[in-house]
């Protein structure tokens, strides 16, 4: 008996791609806080045209918002492993939640000040 045939490098690259693709939508379909950050994101650009940011200020706005969403949705997929294997509360697993949302606080923090060397001189 032959072993099954395994896809090629490009249709495994290809699903990849899918699968990402999925976990995204389900993403912003489902998590309030990613929608939230999608509204602020976009608001965001919208400044950036309006008050015609050079170029590093928008490498650093998308950096700054792919961070915020990046850490998030790990965050998120963290939370609902943690969720999965220990329903019920438990100290260690809240523990584990506390530090991943602390990394999110930290990142948003560092974008709002991002945000904040970018657009305060425009409102002077």
């Amino acid at each position: 008996m032959m072993p099954p045939k395994k896809d090629s490098f490009l249709i495994n690259r290809l699903k990849s791609v899918k699968y990402a693709f999925k976990g995204a939508v389900l993403l912003i379909k489902t998590e309030a806080s990613i929608q939230v950050q999608i509204f602020i994101s976009i608001f965001m650009t919208f400044l950036g045209f309006y008050f015609q940011i050079n170029t590093t200020e928008w490498l650093i706005q998308v950096l700054a918002i792919g961070m915020v969403i990046g850490i998030e949705s790990v965050n998120t997929a963290l939370e609902k492993t943690a969720d999965f294997v220990h329903p019920e509360f438990h100290e260690k697993i809240g523990f584990i939640k506390d530090i991943a949302a602390g990394a999110v606080f930290i990142v948003s923090i560092i974008a709002v000040i991002c945000g904040a060397i970018i657009y305060i001189p425009k409102f002077l």
